[in-house]
């Protein structure tokens, strides 16, 4: 996983509330293996016509919004089912946070875990950012995740809070097995004292 450290990048506001899942990628591309990417997916039919083609009144078919790393959403995104591809599409695609108000609990837990930030900012500073981005298209944030601030386009910051547990593993890039290895000796040595302790246990 890929260390999150500090990001500046074009953003793309996503407005609707609630978007679900099966929005962020149909479940019929969840059989597909991940191997060919599933940034392809993300946002697939509402990305592209019934033909396949790319439909020009999409966000993220403007040109001003290529190649945007940061989504700034409305409330309760990535909420309805469980599924983890909802994140694999948008890691897969190159985004690497997300801003919302509100986030399905499960999808705020799969970008965790998958070195996706998301970042829970008020509604009405989320709402402005949103606008910033519509009138200035093209327009860069920067996510500081160490500082634990957002600054938007006029140099405004704009602080949130993380659990420090992941805060540590996404600077490290590192998952809850490898940040579990990482503290080996101590669990080691917690087994030692233990069993010193209470041999008849061994």
């Amino acid at each position: 996983m890929e260390p999150f450290t500090t990001l500046t990048a074009a953003a793309v506001p996503i407005e609707p509330v609630n978007v679900d899942t099966d929005q962020i990628i149909p479940a019929r591309f969840m059989k597909k293996s991940r191997a060919g990417g599933y940034g392809q997916y993300l946002f697939h039919d509402l990305r592209f016509d019934e033909d396949g083609a790319e439909r020009p009144d999409f966000v993220l078919n403007r040109p001003e919004f290529s190649g945007a790393q940061i989504l700034v959403a409305n409330s309760n995104f990535g909420c309805g089912s469980s599924r983890e591809g909802a994140v694999y599409a948008l890691a897969d695609y190159g985004v690497r946070a997300v801003i919302a108000p509100s986030f399905g609990d499960i999808f705020h837990n799969n970008c965790l875990k998958n070195g996706v930030l998301p970042v829970r900012l008020d509604a009405r500073g989320v709402a402005d950012l949103r606008m910033a981005l519509t009138e200035t298209p093209g327009s860069k944030l920067t996510v500081d995740l160490d500082a634990q601030t957002v600054t938007d386009p006029n140099g405004a910051v704009h602080k949130f809070d993380i659990d420090p547990f992941w805060k540590e593993a996404l600077l490290k890039g590192l998952d809850e097995i490898a940040m579990t290895r990482a503290h080996m000796e101590e669990i080691e040595e917690f087994e030692r004292r233990y069993h010193a302790a209470a041999p008849w246990l061994a």
